[in-house]
């Protein structure tokens, strides 16, 4: 039952939407349509990334970033954080997504075992503006387009389409209190009711996503030992074990992560045993950065897939040059580390979160620095859909779908009826943000052979394929 939101909060909400129209006056909705860019150097900005990443693997990110112009786009976060940083704004900062592109909304299994719907990847989640977020989402949606083979139009339709549901989101999520936009989700049975376009497309992906359990990676991943022990299979670069096998280095961090776990999840893991560890390359973005899959065995014998993944610094922090985040975090990520900072955004952008979810601070690494970590479930239930594969309809219903979902994690933090106010009920941001967006897509574009450039004289490396 709906509940009406009382006096009080009305009260709150009236007066960030009215500091969001008077916003308009000192930065118009069609100004944003605007696109300045700063003096840059996209590949440098890559290869600044590079210093902290392991040397081996960075021509397989650079193989898979040349793949199209959208993959490079997913993995050039740190360009367009450096591209927004002096952008105009209108003031409003809320716990953003740092990198809401297309690609990183998907399937996922909540506690409950039901097939959830929303945002899926935090790695550089941070305190930001929230234009920031929609613009990173409404250039990837141009951009996918393109890639897929769609028409100028329709990838405008696309796009007008969702920043138009990213609005009206708003104004339903604030017709009602904070609770309710607390609990608001989406899962499988609502997406196969409102996205009749491509309910076809969402009832596989449901049933691929459910076949995606530990017990399905057991049988992918390892092979089983002369003594019967489940081992993961080096597959190199994607898969490999480190040179020394330190099991009691590792068994001590996995209590370290035990320690940040809910009690009731950490009391399961406790019934695990470690089996094998081994480092495994995931996305594109993410390439490079060290990343682990741990295979556990419970009493029964029943495997357990745990990922951790390196948390460095938010891309929107290094290169957007947002130096001061609101003080509870500045403590936070001094105390606890970045890993903190990803896990802590994912309970509060995501409607239902993995109980796994957890962080370690302080590992010192092969070469001697000091690395956080955040862990969750390996492939529990998770599940995407090929982009390539949609039609002009499919992918305008899809982005719709995401950009009411980036409304419904945007709510999340306190004096966001702000962006409603300054959106109001006309399309002149809609416009403006798909104007930017073609904008964008064409310098990704140039972006994106400028890194091929790059390879072609030998100033990178490549590998594709991989």
């Amino acid at each position: 039952m709906k509940t009406e939101p009382g006096p009080a909060h009305k009260e709150s909400i009236a007066r960030a939407q009215a500091a969001g129209r008077l916003a308009r006056n000192l930065l118009p909705r069609g100004d944003f349509a605007t696109l300045t860019l700063p003096e840059r150097d996209p590949v440098g900005i890559l290869e600044g990334q590079h210093a902290t990443r392991l040397p081996e693997l960075i021509p397989v990110r650079v193989g898979r970033m040349l793949e199209t112009a959208f993959s490079f786009y997913r993995g050039a976060a740190a360009v367009m954080a450096h591209d927004l940083a002096d952008s105009p704004v209108t003031g409003h900062t809320l716990i953003a997504s740092g990198d809401a592109h297309l690609a990183n909304f998907g399937l996922f299994a909540s506690p409950e075992r039901r097939l959830i719907f929303d945002l899926n990847d935090f790695d550089e989640a941070y305190p930001a503006p929230w234009e920031w977020d929609v613009k990173r989402l409404a250039a990837s949606i141009w951009l996918n387009g393109r890639n897929s083979s769609h028409t100028e139009e329709q990838c405008r339709t696309a796009v007008k389409s969702c920043v138009r549901n990213y609005r009206q989101a708003l104004k339903t999520l604030y017709s009602h209190t904070a609770t309710e936009r607390y609990y608001f989700q989406v899962d499988a049975e609502f997406l196969e009711a409102r996205q009749s376009a491509a309910r076809k497309r969402i009832k596989t992906e449901e049933k691929k996503a459910r076949q995606r359990t530990s017990e399905q990676v057991l049988t992918k991943l390892t092979a089983t030992t002369e003594s019967g022990e489940p081992r993961i299979v080096d597959q190199p670069p994607i898969v490999r074990h480190p040179e020394t096998m330190d099991y009691e280095a590792m068994e001590s961090l996995v209590e370290t992560y035990r320690s940040t776990l809910r009690p009731d999840t950490s009391l399961l893991l406790s019934q695990y045993r470690l089996v094998d560890f081994a480092r495994r390359i995931v996305g594109v973005g993410s390439v490079g950065t060290r990343s682990w899959v741990l295979l556990f065995e419970g009493p029964a014998g029943e495997p357990l897939f745990l990922q951790a993944k390196e948390a460095g610094k938010s891309v929107l922090e290094t290169h957007g040059r947002i130096l001061h985040a609101p003080e509870p975090v500045e403590k936070s990520l001094i105390t606890r580390g970045q890993g903190f900072r990803v896990v802590g955004a994912q309970r509060i952008l995501q409607a239902q979160s993995d109980p796994f979810l957890g962080w370690i601070k302080d590992v010192t690494g092969e070469d001697g620095r000091q690395r956080d970590f955040y862990i969750r479930q390996f492939r529990d239930m998770k599940g995407s859909f090929t982009l390539a594969e949609m039609n002009a309809q499919e992918t305008e219903d899809y982005g719709r779908l995401c950009g009411g979902l980036l409304a419904r994690a945007h709510s999340q933090s306190a004096g966001s009826a702000f962006i409603l106010g300054y959106l109001g009920g006309s399309e002149v941001f809609d416009d403006a943000l798909a104007d930017w967006a073609r904008s964008y897509a064409d310098q990704t574009e140039a972006d994106h052979a400028a890194l091929g450039q790059a390879v072609k004289s030998g100033r990178l490396p490549a590998e594709r394929g991989v």
